[in-house]
């Protein structure tokens, strides 16, 4: 499969990559087909790139990152519509939202992205967890990180990067 994307260009993926949010995102209820895209142009996210809307691509990180045993609180609507058993794998991500001033940058706590993995089914599930921030600043965080460990980028110190799809840049001949 393709699609030409905004932000990417051309990205090729195969149909098991296409993760399904039956009830879309919050804001983006009509959007219910993604993948992961890894950008290697960009050290720090992972994108979630919608199948349907070329140009809507939201950037994420693992919460991991930036705060120690991250434990979101999945109601049983959440884990039934997630279809998770014991044995499936999840992924958990947070939205970032980057403005003008990047040092101003924060991570959605309160609504992550959860992944059902096995299944390839995705829900933005909003915890009841009245203490996580919808808005957490994230940069110091990120920026410790990369000063604790400068020759390993961030993204590579994420765990869900190897369920992204890779975008290839067109080779430039000089």
């Amino acid at each position: 499969m393709l699609i030409q994307t905004s932000r990417f260009g051309q990205v090729k993926f195969e149909s098991d990559d296409v993760i399904n949010f039956p009830e879309g995102l919050l804001g983006f209820s009509d959007l219910r087909k993604f993948v992961l895209v890894d950008d290697p142009s960009d050290e720090i996210f992972i994108w979630l790139q919608s199948c349907e809307s070329p140009q809507i691509a939201f950037p994420l990180l693992e919460p991991e990152l930036f705060v120690t045993n991250y434990q979101p609180g999945l109601t049983k609507t959440d884990l039934e519509s997630l279809k998770l058993s014991h044995t499936d794998k999840t992924r958990s991500f947070c939205v970032i939202t980057i403005p003008d001033d990047p040092t101003q940058m924060s991570a959605n706590m309160k609504a992550p992205i959860i992944i059902n993995m096995t299944l390839k089914i995705a829900r933005q599930c909003v915890l009841q967890d009245n203490s996580l921030a919808i808005r957490e600043p994230i940069f110091t965080k990120l920026q410790q990180r990369v000063v604790q460990n400068p020759q390993v980028c961030i993204k590579e110190q994420l765990n869900g990067t190897s369920q992204a799809v890779k975008v290839s840049r067109p080779s430039v001949n000089l």
